[in-house]
């Protein structure tokens, strides 16, 4: 099944979209969850279905629910966000497939390092005036200079869970 989205610009709505984390820390045996507040994106679609577009989080809006967690987080151990305040993500491609998915290809960059990434998203509403992907994907923190790994307590890769509603833009 294949669903069309509108051609045309559109915008993230904020305020019902939302970008979370999660890693397992203490020798895998706490899950640490945050989510960021503060978000912005836009996008276009063409008259053949293809997007592109990109989304920014404000590193400083990480919210663990553990104010001293949070503050480490922004430091240069993690996010530096003193240097570094946004994570983008680029997308280059984003293309329905044929099950309702669609095919992501972009760029991924966080404290200033650049990586492609690749995902699967899914429509989980379509209208001729909104739509939401949703989209669980791992990232290896370290191939963003994120090595912090006091007594080898954090171990393994970060999952990203992200609901994005777009509205489509007026001309």
């Amino acid at each position: 099944m294949s669903v069309a989205v509108e051609t045309g610009t559109w915008q993230l709505d904020a305020a019902r979209s939302t970008v979370g984390v999660q890693h397992k820390t203490m020798w895998g045996l706490v899950t640490v969850k945050g989510t960021f507040t503060g978000l912005t994106g836009e996008g276009e679609v063409g008259a053949d279905g293809a997007a592109t577009g990109s989304i920014t989080l404000d590193a400083t809006s990480l919210d663990t629910k553990n104010a001293k967690r949070d503050t480490h987080l922004r430091s240069a151990d993690f996010f530096d966000a003193d240097r570094n305040p946004e994570l983008t993500f680029v997308v280059r491609s984003a293309a329905p497939a044929s099950d309702g998915a669609v095919q992501v290809a972009g760029q991924l960059s966080v404290r200033g390092i650049s990586r492609p990434q690749s995902l699967t998203a899914r429509l989980a509403e379509v209208s001729a005036d909104a739509v939401t992907l949703t989209a669980e994907f791992i990232v290896d923190r370290e191939q963003f200079g994120m090595d912090w790994n006091q007594l080898g307590m954090m171990r393994g890769r970060t999952t990203v869970t992200a609901s994005l509603r777009f509205a489509r833009t007026t001309s």
